[in-house]
Order: structure tokens, then sequence, then C-alpha cells
């Protein structure tokens, strides 16, 4: 009876997908996910596993500025925190089975920071468009100081910061296992600890929102006065919300920096803060899993351009921004779900009239 309680918990007015048909639909993206390296060659496995690795920063923004409204450009700032955190970390345990330690302790760090940014700004009565203006300036602040770290003298214990060339020769995430071996998380390995890793968080997410919790955080974004007329106190549910987007943020910063053991000032920078911003209002930042398809989708895209044209690319992603504020400022990919429920029902009900 628990464990049904709980899966009802993941249906909700706060998500699209609750029918049957959708977790159907799931089920069998998830077998296809699962069995993919299967039929890919090693080199295109990781390749997604690069890509995948983004989601969890989109959905952190999804669940900031889709549910709770507060648009935030931190993302990278996090995202920069705790790749940082982990490379000194890495490097100074001596990599090895202690890089997993890295991992949550440089996610901590990231949530944090948060928190005391957070603070400042919930509890600084900062809303709105200002809210932007500040993580922004946060992020640039981080990105410029990293940049002029190149001397010898920038080091924490072992580990260089080595300004604007990024630092890097850091351990992969990797654990023990039997017989003493040890396992990286690189390749295959790496895709298939993100899938758990998506299908965890997604579905602790769509808990989350269709919660109390959830319900109460909506009414904040939707009007913040009544809600605190009605006894909330909406900075506690903004500034958990503002913690656990950021987190994931820097969760995808640990995993960026433990896939390609190096991390530079320019993933921190205004244009890669930019980035996420444009993937969940393309996808559709009012819902988990159109955030989660769309940004995937965009990120193959957006790398598939890149390979002829990286100017291209950029101005693909600004036209993608101008277009959706302009046409279909709930997103284009919740825009077409939405518009294949009503050709669905519509198609039911003249069905049903004959």
């Amino acid at each position: 009876m628990l464990k049904l309680n709980w899966l009802s918990g993941l249906n909700g007015p706060q998500t699209v997908g609750n029918g049957k048909a959708f977790w159907i639909s799931c089920l069998l993206l998830l077998i296809f996910a699962l069995g993919y390296p299967l039929i890919a060659d090693d080199y295109t496995v990781g390749n997604v596993a690069y890509l995948l690795l983004w989601v969890f920063m989109a959905l952190g923004l999804s669940l900031m500025w889709g549910y709770g409204g507060m648009l935030s450009f931190g993302q990278t700032l996090f995202f920069g925190i705790s790749g940082y955190s982990y490379g000194v970390l890495a490097i100074n345990f001596g990599g090895g089975t202690l890089t997993f330690a890295a991992l949550l302790l440089a996610i901590l760090f990231s949530a944090l920071v948060a928190l005391v940014l957070g603070y400042f700004i919930l509890w600084g009565k900062i809303t709105g468009v200002f809210v932007g203006i500040v993580t922004l300036s946060a992020t640039l602040v981080l990105a410029f100081f990293i940049g002029q770290t190149a001397g010898p003298e920038w080091h924490i214990g072992l580990a260089r910061l080595n300004g604007f060339n990024g630092m890097k020769d850091m351990d992969q995430l990797n654990f023990p296992w039997f017989n003493g071996e040890t396992i990286f998380m690189e390749g295959v390995k790496l895709y298939y600890m993100e899938i758990f890793l998506i299908v965890v968080i997604y579905l602790a997410l769509r808990k989350l929102v269709n919660s109390r919790f959830g319900n109460v955080l909506v009414a904040i974004r939707e009007d913040p006065q009544r809600a605190e007329l009605l006894g909330y106190d909406i900075r506690k549910y903004q500034l958990v919300t503002f913690i656990i987007g950021s987190s994931l943020a820097g969760l995808s910063g640990v995993l960026y920096t433990s896939w390609g053991q190096f991390i530079t000032p320019a993933s921190i920078g205004l244009p890669a803060a930019a980035m996420p911003i444009v993937w969940v209002a393309f996808s559709g930042r009012s819902d988990l899993t159109a955030t989660l398809i769309g940004s995937f989708l965009i990120l193959l895209t957006f790398q598939t351009i890149t390979i002829y044209s990286q100017q291209s690319a950029l101005i693909l992603m600004g036209a993608m921004l101008l277009i959706t504020v302009m046409l279909a400022p709930q997103g284009f990919v919740l825009g077409m779900v939405e518009l294949i429920s009503r050709w669905f029902k519509k198609s039911k009900t003249s069905k049903g009239s004959q």
C-alpha cells in the first residue's frame, strides 16, 4: 500500500504526463536507453553520455524558473563551483576510490554557496528580473576571477587552477569493486550511471512538484503576496528550491569535470550561462518531462551543427530563444505535447458522438 501511495505521488496537476500511456512510453524509452550501448559503438555512447550530463542543470533550472518563478543565470556558477571543487579534491585526495567522496563534497559545497547566496537574495527581497541580474553578476565574477589565476601561486594544495587554461589531470570518477578492482566511470559505464541518476532525480522531482510543497511553490510563482497572506513563509520554499536547482547544476559540473578531466572558465562565462535558459525556455520550463526531452534534443542538434560551424550554432540558439519568447512562451516542446493531447481528446470525442 505504501508503494502504491508513493507511485501515485508521481502524478498530479504540476506535470503534463500522468496517464497509463505516458508511463508505458517512459518504460519503452527507458528500455531503449538501457539497450542503446548494445547497438552503438563506444565512442557514440560516450558522446551521448556527454550530452546527458547537461540535463541535470536543465532540470534544476526548470524547478527554479518553471515552478518557482525564479529566473536564474547562476546555473553555470554552481556548475563551475562544483567542477573546480571536484578537481581540487580529486587531485588532493590522490584520485582512486576517493573520487566519489570528492563528488559528494563538491555538490555539498555548491549547495552551501547556494544557501548563502539564496539567503541574501530572498531575505534581501530581491525579486523578478533582479534575481537574474544578481545571479548573472555572481557568475561573471567567478568566471573573471578564475581566469586570472594562471600563475603558480594560484593553487589549493597540489591542485593548480591554471587560469584561462583551465584545471586538468584530475582522476575520473571510480569506485571499488570485487577482488580489489576499480571501475572508472567513463564511456558506457558513465552512460549507465547517468541513466540511473536521471531516472531517480526525474522521479524525485515529479514527486516533489506534485506534493504539497510543489503546489505551494506554484502558488508562490503565481501570486506570492496571496501565498504569504495564507500563512506560508514563501522565502523558505524558494530557498529550498534554489538550493535543489543549484545542486543539480553542481552535479552536472562534477560529471563534466570527471568526463573530460578538465574544466575551464569558459564553461562558466556569459555564453555558457545563457545556454540553460535557451534549453529550458524552448523545451517548456513549466514541465519536467518537456525540459528533460527537449534539452537533450537541443543539445544533440547544437552539437551536430557545431561540427560544421560554431557561430551558426550560437546564432541558432539565439533565434530559438527569440522565436520562443515571441511565438510560444510556454515552450515549443510543451506546446506540441499539449497540441497532440488536444487532438487525441477531439478524436475520442468525435468517435464517442458517432
